[in-house]
Protein backbone atom coordinates (compact mmCIF):
# COMPACT_ATOMS: atom_id res chain seq x y z
CA UNK A 1 0.00 0.00 0.00
CA UNK A 2 1.25 3.53 -0.60
CA UNK A 3 2.65 5.70 2.07
CA UNK A 4 0.02 8.91 1.50
CA UNK A 5 1.99 11.83 1.81
CA UNK A 6 0.89 14.30 4.94
CA UNK A 7 2.11 17.15 3.16
CA UNK A 8 -0.16 19.98 1.41
CA UNK A 9 -0.74 19.90 -1.79
CA UNK A 10 0.61 22.69 -4.23
CA UNK A 11 -1.80 25.63 -4.67
CA UNK A 12 -3.82 24.02 -1.72
CA UNK A 13 -5.45 27.42 -0.22
CA UNK A 14 -6.81 25.41 3.21
CA UNK A 15 -5.16 23.82 6.10
CA UNK A 16 -6.47 20.48 6.48
CA UNK A 17 -6.22 18.20 9.60
CA UNK A 18 -3.55 15.65 9.56
CA UNK A 19 -4.77 13.34 12.46
CA UNK A 20 -6.22 9.96 11.82
CA UNK A 21 -8.68 7.61 12.87
CA UNK A 22 -8.60 4.09 14.08
CA UNK A 23 -11.11 1.24 12.15
CA UNK A 24 -12.84 -1.42 13.95
CA UNK A 25 -11.27 -3.07 10.64
CA UNK A 26 -8.69 -5.79 11.79
CA UNK A 27 -5.68 -5.58 9.93
CA UNK A 28 -4.31 -9.80 8.77
CA UNK A 29 -0.58 -8.94 8.46
CA UNK A 30 -0.24 -7.37 12.30
CA UNK A 31 -1.28 -9.11 15.22
CA UNK A 32 -4.71 -7.18 17.17
CA UNK A 33 -4.03 -4.21 15.10
CA UNK A 34 -6.42 -2.62 13.07
CA UNK A 35 -6.30 -0.22 9.94
CA UNK A 36 -5.99 2.99 10.06
CA UNK A 37 -8.28 5.46 8.00
CA UNK A 38 -6.73 8.21 6.00
CA UNK A 39 -6.25 12.15 7.64
CA UNK A 40 -7.83 14.70 5.49
CA UNK A 41 -4.74 15.85 4.12
CA UNK A 42 -3.94 12.32 2.98
CA UNK A 43 -7.14 11.88 1.56
CA UNK A 44 -7.05 14.99 -0.56
CA UNK A 45 -3.50 14.30 -1.51
CA UNK A 46 -4.40 10.76 -2.98
CA UNK A 47 -7.80 13.13 -4.73
CA UNK A 48 -5.34 15.24 -6.32
CA UNK A 49 -3.35 12.34 -7.99
CA UNK A 50 -6.19 10.89 -9.20
CA UNK A 51 -6.94 14.09 -10.75
CA UNK A 52 -10.29 14.69 -8.59
CA UNK A 53 -11.42 18.51 -8.58
CA UNK A 54 -12.37 18.57 -5.11
CA UNK A 55 -13.19 21.53 -2.71
CA UNK A 56 -10.87 21.51 0.16
CA UNK A 57 -13.43 22.66 2.52
CA UNK A 58 -15.71 19.66 2.09
CA UNK A 59 -12.75 16.59 2.21
CA UNK A 60 -13.21 16.79 6.37
CA UNK A 61 -16.86 15.61 5.43
CA UNK A 62 -15.83 13.71 2.60
CA UNK A 63 -13.70 11.34 4.63
CA UNK A 64 -16.37 10.74 7.59
CA UNK A 65 -18.38 9.37 4.58
CA UNK A 66 -15.56 7.00 3.74
CA UNK A 67 -15.11 6.05 7.15
CA UNK A 68 -18.92 5.45 7.70
CA UNK A 69 -19.03 3.73 4.31
CA UNK A 70 -16.37 1.18 5.52
CA UNK A 71 -17.83 0.64 8.73
CA UNK A 72 -20.79 -0.50 7.30
CA UNK A 73 -19.30 -2.67 4.10
CA UNK A 74 -17.27 -4.09 7.00
CA UNK A 75 -20.29 -4.84 9.09
CA UNK A 76 -21.78 -5.95 6.12
CA UNK A 77 -18.82 -8.70 5.44
CA UNK A 78 -19.34 -9.89 8.51
CA UNK A 79 -22.62 -10.92 8.45
CA UNK A 80 -21.84 -12.95 5.61
CA UNK A 81 -19.22 -14.76 7.68
CA UNK A 82 -21.21 -15.45 10.37
CA UNK A 83 -24.63 -16.50 8.40
CA UNK A 84 -22.45 -18.71 5.71
CA UNK A 85 -19.25 -19.96 7.35
CA UNK A 86 -20.13 -19.91 11.21
CA UNK A 87 -17.97 -17.64 12.16
CA UNK A 88 -16.89 -13.69 12.01
CA UNK A 89 -13.03 -13.94 13.31
CA UNK A 90 -11.85 -12.28 10.27
CA UNK A 91 -9.68 -10.12 9.27
CA UNK A 92 -9.09 -7.31 6.04
CA UNK A 93 -5.61 -8.38 4.19
CA UNK A 94 -5.72 -6.15 1.55
CA UNK A 95 -8.31 -4.02 -0.44
CA UNK A 96 -8.33 -2.60 -3.71
CA UNK A 97 -10.17 0.36 -4.93
CA UNK A 98 -11.81 0.03 -8.36
CA UNK A 99 -13.78 3.35 -8.98
CA UNK A 100 -13.81 3.02 -13.01
CA UNK A 101 -14.41 -0.84 -13.28
CA UNK A 102 -17.69 -1.80 -13.24
CA UNK A 103 -18.36 -5.67 -11.17
CA UNK A 104 -20.17 -7.88 -13.34
CA UNK A 105 -23.58 -7.12 -10.90
CA UNK A 106 -23.27 -3.66 -11.37
CA UNK A 107 -22.86 -4.16 -15.02
CA UNK A 108 -26.04 -6.55 -15.20
CA UNK A 109 -28.40 -3.88 -13.23
CA UNK A 110 -27.57 -0.80 -15.55
CA UNK A 111 -28.65 -3.09 -18.20
CA UNK A 112 -31.85 -3.68 -16.24
CA UNK A 113 -31.66 -0.38 -15.66
CA UNK A 114 -32.02 0.47 -19.05
CA UNK A 115 -34.57 -2.09 -20.18
CA UNK A 116 -36.98 -2.07 -16.84
CA UNK A 117 -36.41 1.86 -16.01
CA UNK A 118 -39.25 2.10 -13.13
CA UNK A 119 -38.22 -0.41 -11.32
CA UNK A 120 -34.18 -0.43 -11.81
CA UNK A 121 -32.25 2.43 -11.62
CA UNK A 122 -29.36 2.36 -14.46
CA UNK A 123 -26.64 4.83 -12.37
CA UNK A 124 -23.74 2.99 -12.10
CA UNK A 125 -22.15 2.63 -8.68
CA UNK A 126 -19.55 5.94 -7.62
CA UNK A 127 -17.00 3.33 -6.40
CA UNK A 128 -16.08 -0.21 -5.87
CA UNK A 129 -13.87 -1.96 -3.90
CA UNK A 130 -12.44 -5.62 -3.36
CA UNK A 131 -11.60 -6.78 -0.46
CA UNK A 132 -9.53 -9.85 0.58
CA UNK A 133 -10.60 -11.11 3.64
CA UNK A 134 -8.69 -13.46 5.68
CA UNK A 135 -10.29 -16.72 8.04
CA UNK A 136 -7.46 -16.98 10.34
CA UNK A 137 -9.43 -20.42 11.30
CA UNK A 138 -8.60 -21.91 8.30
CA UNK A 139 -6.11 -19.71 6.50
CA UNK A 140 -8.07 -19.16 3.84
CA UNK A 141 -8.98 -15.91 1.90
CA UNK A 142 -11.76 -14.81 0.26
CA UNK A 143 -12.67 -11.74 -2.55
CA UNK A 144 -15.11 -9.19 -1.49
CA UNK A 145 -16.90 -6.69 -4.00
CA UNK A 146 -18.70 -3.47 -2.91
CA UNK A 147 -20.38 -1.68 -5.07
CA UNK A 148 -20.76 1.95 -3.07
CA UNK A 149 -24.16 3.84 -4.90
CA UNK A 150 -25.66 7.15 -4.21
CA UNK A 151 -29.34 7.45 -3.91
CA UNK A 152 -31.18 10.76 -3.71
CA UNK A 153 -30.75 12.69 -0.47
CA UNK A 154 -33.47 12.63 2.04
CA UNK A 155 -35.59 15.95 2.43
CA UNK A 156 -33.53 17.51 4.46
CA UNK A 157 -30.63 17.36 2.12
CA UNK A 158 -28.43 15.09 3.92
CA UNK A 159 -26.83 12.70 1.47
CA UNK A 160 -27.80 9.03 1.06
CA UNK A 161 -26.14 5.88 0.08
CA UNK A 162 -26.06 1.99 -0.54
CA UNK A 163 -23.85 -0.75 -0.57
CA UNK A 164 -23.64 -3.77 -2.33
CA UNK A 165 -21.59 -6.17 -0.44
CA UNK A 166 -20.97 -9.61 -1.65
CA UNK A 167 -18.35 -12.46 -1.53
CA UNK A 168 -16.89 -12.62 -5.39
CA UNK A 169 -17.72 -15.24 -7.39
CA UNK A 170 -14.28 -16.34 -8.41
CA UNK A 171 -14.10 -20.18 -6.84
CA UNK A 172 -16.75 -22.38 -5.10
CA UNK A 173 -16.56 -21.16 -1.49
CA UNK A 174 -17.96 -17.21 -3.38
CA UNK A 175 -20.52 -19.45 -5.13
CA UNK A 176 -21.61 -21.44 -2.08
CA UNK A 177 -21.98 -18.58 0.08
CA UNK A 178 -24.01 -16.57 -2.73
CA UNK A 179 -26.09 -19.14 -3.47
CA UNK A 180 -26.59 -20.05 -0.23
CA UNK A 181 -28.09 -16.58 0.38
CA UNK A 182 -30.26 -16.21 -2.41
CA UNK A 183 -31.93 -19.71 -1.54
CA UNK A 184 -32.58 -18.72 2.07
CA UNK A 185 -33.88 -15.42 1.19
CA UNK A 186 -36.14 -17.64 -1.08
CA UNK A 187 -37.12 -20.24 2.23
CA UNK A 188 -37.67 -17.04 3.81
CA UNK A 189 -40.24 -15.17 2.07
CA UNK A 190 -41.71 -18.92 1.78
CA UNK A 191 -42.35 -19.23 5.84
CA UNK A 192 -43.39 -16.20 5.76
CA UNK A 193 -45.96 -16.11 3.44
CA UNK A 194 -47.43 -19.15 5.48
CA UNK A 195 -47.41 -17.90 8.76
CA UNK A 196 -49.78 -15.18 7.13
CA UNK A 197 -51.76 -18.15 5.91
Amino acid sequence: MPVLSQSQAPDQAIALPTDRTLSSIPRADQAAAKWEYPSPQQFYNALVRKGWETPEEHVQTMVHIHNFLNERAWDEVLRWEREHNGDDNVQLERFMGKPGTLSPKARLLQFAGWLLPERFSSEPPFDRHDWLVRRPRTNESVRYVIDYYSAPPEPDGSPVFSLDVRPAIDGWEGMRMRIGDMTEGVWKRERERERRV
